[in-house]
C-alpha cells in the first residue's frame, strides 16, 4: 500500500512507486476520474489522451485503404510534397 500526505495548500507527492507505475515524470499531468461505483482513479493524462485518439482512428487507415507501412509512407509524401 502507498500512502500520500495532503499539504496544507492541497499539495501532494505521489509515491515513486506509483509514479513509476504510472510512467510519470517531472512536468506530467494527471487526471483524476470518479468511476461509477464512486471509486477515485488517477491517470498519467498523456497516456489517456494517446489511448483516446488511437481509439478514434481505429480502423481510419482500412477506410482509406492503407494496408502497410510503405502505403503510410506514400501518404504522408503525398501530402508533404504534392501540396506544396
Amino acid at each position: 500500500m502507498n500512502l500520500a500526505k495532503i499539504s496544507s495548500n492541497g499539495q501532494i507527492t505521489i509515491p515513486v512507486e506509483i509514479r513509476r507505475l504510472l510512467g510519470l515524470k517531472s512536468g506530467d499531468k494527471i487526471l483524476f476520474f470518479r468511476k461509477r461505483n464512486g471509486e477515485i482513479v488517477i491517470s498519467n493524462a498523456s497516456a489517456q489522451a494517446i489511448r483516446r485518439a488511437q481509439a478514434a482512428f481505429a480502423g481510419a487507415a482500412e477506410t482509406i485503404g492503407l494496408s502497410g507501412e510503405d502505403d503510410v509512407q506514400a501518404l504522408v509524401d503525398e501530402v508533404r510534397y504534392g501540396r506544396a
